[in-house]
């Protein structure tokens, strides 16, 4: 089963690495404004740590000898933590007040979803079923949605703050 999704997962984790590298450097370039500022660091962080997670995903389900239940099993592991970063990071940004640029109601759960939908995918494959699969396939393509536009609000939000 897992041998028809290696197109997929060669493209999203092929995506998820140019991105994180490409977010990586922009936060290289403006570390000072990023340490400063509560929200673009957990934001940072966040959009570090989702991209970094996709990539993992991809490169788990391209091993190979491994049946569904074993990368369902890594996958939770992945997951939860990912989701665990990213509330974190999202109540530690609200919570700041620093700068409320996209930090609202709507991006925390949709963000959310999308991670909670990788951690019931990944129940799905550990029972043995291949929906879990498809599951996942939705959740990162509608997370990537989520994660680049996070990386756009970061940069919106440094931008604003070299302007004052």
């Amino acid at each position: 089963m897992l041998a028809e999704w290696t197109n997929f997962f060669v493209m999203v984790g092929g995506g998820a690495a140019a991105l994180a590298g490409l977010i990586f450097v922009a936060m290289s370039t403006n570390h000072a404004i990023i340490l400063r500022n509560t929200t673009h660091k957990n934001r940072a962080i966040n959009m570090l740590t989702g991209f970094t997670a996709a990539f993992m995903a991809s490169g788990l389900a391209l091993m190979g000898n491994q049946n569904l239940e074993v990368l369902g099993f890594e996958w939770l592991v992945l997951w939860l933590i990912a989701t665990i970063v990213f509330i974190r990071g999202y109540v530690i940004a609200i919570r700041s007040g620093m700068s409320s640029i996209g930090l609202n109601l709507p991006r925390l759960a949709g963000g959310t979803l999308c991670y909670l939908a990788e951690v019931v995918s990944a129940i799905f494959l550990i029972l043995g079923y291949s929906s879990g699969l498809y599951i996942a396939a939705v959740a990162i393509v509608v997370l990537f949605a989520f994660l680049i536009s996070g990386a756009w609000l970061l940069m919106i939000g440094i931008y604003e703050d070299r302007a004052k």
